[in-house]
């Protein structure tokens, strides 16, 4: 009988060398594109909320429908678009920005600048505080991967190639990058380590992550996603040192400097890996239509 033409997610699973990849490599060039994303998700969802004023509740309302557009977007596209793909991990940044500030603080004055006693429309914020928020993000986050566990699909990045799969990456991605905003603000703020403190905290966990990839009984699937969820900290500490007061450890640089600078470099991170896969596609296409 002849073999049908619509996969299922678990033929393509068990197939994937010859379905067209969604997701890029995970590289140094890769690590470093998340670490200028999750920064500039910082500096952006703060420009939004706390600099125009726009407030936690509207700034997430509307980011996470960005959010939402791109990520239709690149469900529905073919191939790997390095412009798509990052777009999406910008838009969680800074949805996940957001959403993390909504959930953890409040109408408080040391949440506030300037004098002010309110910060846009709607709820100030539900003030649950770090710890708790936290908390919450964490089990959401497990639920997800013992869902994703539980359909058999494969955890590997590199070896996503199915609508499911990659629902389910995105949706950890969401949360992942909303924790990570949740840890690097704790560390920023209530630890006592202050923005430079906790980025060199951070960035020692990730050292340690790099050399426990040479330990065998260590799987490297883990500890892509417990760095994935640690880089987010690692660009909010870095976002809130560019943008805070002198007075409070920071540069002073401000929301929108910082952003623009951020969003250049990040676009010019895009081109190059654009440009790179480019110089893959003819080989690729040779290989998938059978033409040498």
């Amino acid at each position: 009988m002849a073999k049908p033409e619509v996969l299922t997610d678990l033929d393509v699973a068990g197939t994937n060398r010859f379905v067209m990849k969604k997701l890029p490599e995970v590289t140094l060039a890769f690590w470093i594109m998340k670490i200028a994303a999750t920064t500039l998700g910082e500096t952006a969802g703060d420009l939004f909320a706390q600099t125009l004023k726009l407030g936690y509740f509207l700034t997430t309302v509307a980011l996470f429908l960005i959010f939402v557009v791109t990520l239709v977007v690149q469900l529905r596209s073919r191939r790997y678009n390095p412009f798509f793909y990052w777009t999406v991990i910008l838009s969680t940044s800074m949805a996940g920005t957001t959403m993390s500030d909504f959930m953890n603080r409040d109408a408080s004055a040391k949440y506030l600048t300037g004098g002010a006693t309110s910060l846009g429309w709607g709820p100030q914020g539900l003030g649950l505080g770090y710890p708790a928020g936290a908390a919450i993000l964490i089990s959401l986050l497990l639920a997800i991967f013992i869902v994703w566990k539980c359909t058999g699909l494969t955890f590997s990045i590199r070896d996503i190639v199915t609508f499911r799969a990659e629902a389910l990456f995105w949706a950890a991605i969401l949360v992942s990058n909303t924790l990570g905003t949740s840890m690097g603000d704790f560390l920023s703020d209530s630890s006592g380590l202050g923005y430079a403190g906790g980025a060199l905290l951070v960035t020692g966990v990730l050292a340690v992550l790099v050399a426990l990839m040479r330990v065998p009984a260590v799987p490297n699937v883990l500890l892509f996603w417990v760095a994935f969820v640690l880089t987010r900290p690692l660009g909010a500490t870095a976002g809130d040192f560019l943008t805070k007061p002198l007075a409070k450890g920071g540069l002073d640089l401000g929301t929108a400097g910082s952003s623009a600078v951020l969003l250049a470099v990040l676009i010019g991170l895009m081109g190059h890996a654009h440009v790179q896969e480019r110089k893959k596609a003819i080989p690729r296409d040779e290989v998938l239509t059978g033409v040498s």
